[in-house]
């Protein structure tokens, strides 16, 4: 089996081509490191793809720009993969405002060109590409809520389990970054859809574990253990730091995934996160770092909160799992922790 992984440096990508290297497939990774450009080098995944390079057997490695149209479509035409995880973005909120034609032509004409690469070259390939909960925009906001101690939550018995994919994505206040992957996610479905390619477009939560190269304007769960781990002051912004988010490890993400290229429904939108029961605000995620790791972390509120910001998402993956009910969320956030715990704890024994 081959399998194409874009972004295959990032988090998502570096956990499938683990995943499917250890499972014998040929894969080949397309990332230039665009990570190091966006957030400087604390961003960069050029760490993880050494440790990539010398944990695999069967992995080769291309630093191709996905905004390279000819240069995607010749790897595709050349490599004729069966299986394509489509992770390569602009993943930033904040840093999209600064870029929004770099940025749009990552998450929206990158992943056209992956569509198309895969439409003229290999057209039997199974595509799961990476969108997000920010196709939303602030339409989970209007979710009635009410406020605790340390966190918001839904009002509403009905809305218990979270957002569902019925959520429109229109009419609505994305930021940027959530309106380029909008573009994206919608040209995925119909590459699905109109042109019958076994496309599976994955709305992912907050995802995150060990291999996230977290900063401040990316990867919260993650930034937050480095801060806590090198003593560095942390901004919240908005809502007191009750606004809440469902964590999902990347390999649960990728079983995930798994499951769709074995029963593949082309067009077909799914949300993809920890859920209810992997779900904390930022002040929770706070205090849990804290009791897990004995380090402290300093930290402000702001009273801005970042534009397009969700107050309280927890993902409905119920869809699912009644399409694959051979799924579930097997990593708990407190195992994440201790993992990035650990993980930062041994980057700093070695340098």
């Amino acid at each position: 089996m081959k399998v194409l992984v874009t972004g295959s440096s990032g988090l998502i990508g570096s956990t499938a081509v683990r995943h499917w290297d250890s499972l014998g497939a040929d894969v080949v990774g397309v990332d230039n490191d665009m990570r190091r450009v966006f957030f400087g080098e604390q961003g960069s995944t050029r760490w993880n793809l050494e440790l990539l390079r010398s944990q695999t057997q069967r992995f080769e490695s291309y630093p191709i720009d996905i905004r390279d149209r000819e240069a995607i479509f010749e790897l595709i035409r050349k490599h004729r993969p069966e299986l394509v995880i489509h992770c390569a973005a602009q993943p930033s909120h904040d840093k999209a405002r600064e870029i929004p034609i770099v940025d749009f032509e990552v998450n929206a004409l990158g992943t056209l060109n992956i569509l198309e690469g895969v439409r003229r070259h290999a057209e039997d390939a199974v595509v799961c590409h990476m969108s997000t909960n920010k196709v939303y925009g602030d339409a989970p906001n209007e979710v009635p809520l009410v406020e605790h101690e340390t966190r918001f939550d839904y009002a509403r018995q009905e809305d218990y389990h979270g957002i569902d994919e019925t959520c429109r994505i229109d009419r609505t206040l994305h930021s940027i970054f959530g309106a380029s992957k909008t573009a994206g996610d919608v040209m995925a479905q119909e590459y699905g859809k109109y042109y019958g390619l076994k496309v599976g477009v994955f709305r992912g939560g907050c995802l995150t574990g060990q291999a996230h190269s977290g900063v401040e304007l990316h990867g919260f769960l993650s930034y937050l253990v480095h801060v806590a781990i090198h003593r560095k002051p942390y901004t919240i912004y908005g809502y007191k730091g009750k606004q809440v988010r469902d964590q999902i490890d990347s390999m649960d993400v990728i079983r995930a995934l798994e499951a769709f290229a074995c029963k593949p429904r082309p067009g077909e939108v799914y949300n993809l996160g920890g859920g209810r029961t992997n779900s904390a605000s930022v002040i929770e995620c706070i205090d849990l770092i804290e009791k897990l790791s004995g380090y402290r972390i300093e930290y402000r509120l702001s009273d801005q909160n970042r534009i397009g910001d969700h107050i309280c998402y927890i993902s409905d993956c119920r869809k699912f799992q009644r399409d694959y009910p051979q799924w579930s969320v097997g990593i708990t956030l407190e195992t994440i922790v201790v993992g990035m715990i650990q993980s930062a704890q041994r980057s700093i024994s070695a340098e």
